[in-house]
């Protein structure tokens, strides 16, 4: 199972976002869940702007966090599931909750501590919620979330598709919770047994203040039921809900200079309730 093709890997990422993008594009489009309020291009621009600097700044700085770090925990036989002689078969579902499990943490830790929550913000700063929101992070809170994945690699020595399939997941099921898309009640209420639905993490994108701290998950949605911090629909409906953090709704928050320094000015949000 560690026979993966490293360098194949960022080709098969690549093709699966874009086909995921481009058809969670249309479905936006066709079946739009809210009215957007401000330009689409200028927001795009810094949104997937921003995504390929993070790209080029974990390829440079971190190049070994993924697949490398997989096949390199299972030539020299680290981590919990190479010392216990775990099956591939076992220990793919196994990493892919605990890896889950751990974006979740991760997630609530980036609310819960400041220094974490001001580069976590940038995210929450779009003015808008679509398919472009689940790809705007800090280049800083990207290399914490990479060195996070690392420990975990090592720490567990998953088998390198693990890691691929755990890599695209993520990615895909952020576009697909950030999508601006409107699915029917029944249908949003069955997904909702597996996968985060965009109603479901919207909610999460709420300038009300208790409401932004629920609804963590990314990819499965049973950790917020567990640890209580599930939120099925915001106060305000989904139509009327208003979307950021107040104080950062101006053209700052679609720039991306303005963006990247964001966390390093003096500036507080109003963490208030709408």
């Amino acid at each position: 199972m560690n026979g993966l093709d490293v360098n194949s890997a960022p080709a098969i990422r690549l093709g699966l976002f874009l086909t995921v993008f481009v058809l969670l594009a249309v479905l936006e489009y066709l079946a739009p869940r809210r009215r957007l309020l401000y330009s689409k291009s200028r927001r795009w621009t810094c949104n997937f702007g921003i995504s390929f600097l993070n790209a080029v700044v974990v390829s440079v700085f971190l190049p070994l966090v993924g697949i490398g770090a997989a096949v390199l925990a299972g030539e020299r036989g680290w981590g919990l599931f190479n010392l216990l002689g775990i099956s591939s078969w076992l220990s793919i579902p196994i990493y892919l909750l605990v890896f889950d499990l751990t974006i979740y943490w991760q997630h609530r830790l980036f609310h819960a501590i400041k220094p974490l929550w001001r580069l976590h913000r940038m995210h929450h700063t779009d003015v808008d919620y679509d398919v472009s929101t689940g790809n705007r992070f800090h280049p800083l809170s990207i290399v914490i979330s990479s060195l996070i994945k690392l420990a975990l690699i090592l720490a567990l020595g998953p088998v390198a598709i693990a890691v691929l399939i755990s890599e695209i997941l993520l990615n895909v099921t952020s576009m697909f919770n950030h999508s601006n898309l409107k699915l029917p009640d029944s249908l949003d209420k069955r997904l909702r047994l597996l996968v985060v639905t965009p109603d479901m993490h919207r909610v999460h994108h709420s300038t009300n203040s208790t409401e932004h701290n629920r609804n963590f998950g990314f990819n499965f949605p049973w950790w917020d039921r567990l640890f209580g911090t599930y939120q099925p629909q915001p106060a305000l409906g989904h139509e009327a809900m208003h979307i950021g953090i107040w104080g950062y709704q101006d053209h700052h928050s679609i720039e991306i200079l303005p963006l990247l320094v964001q966390p390093f000015t003096n500036d507080e949000e109003n963490m208030g309730s709408d």
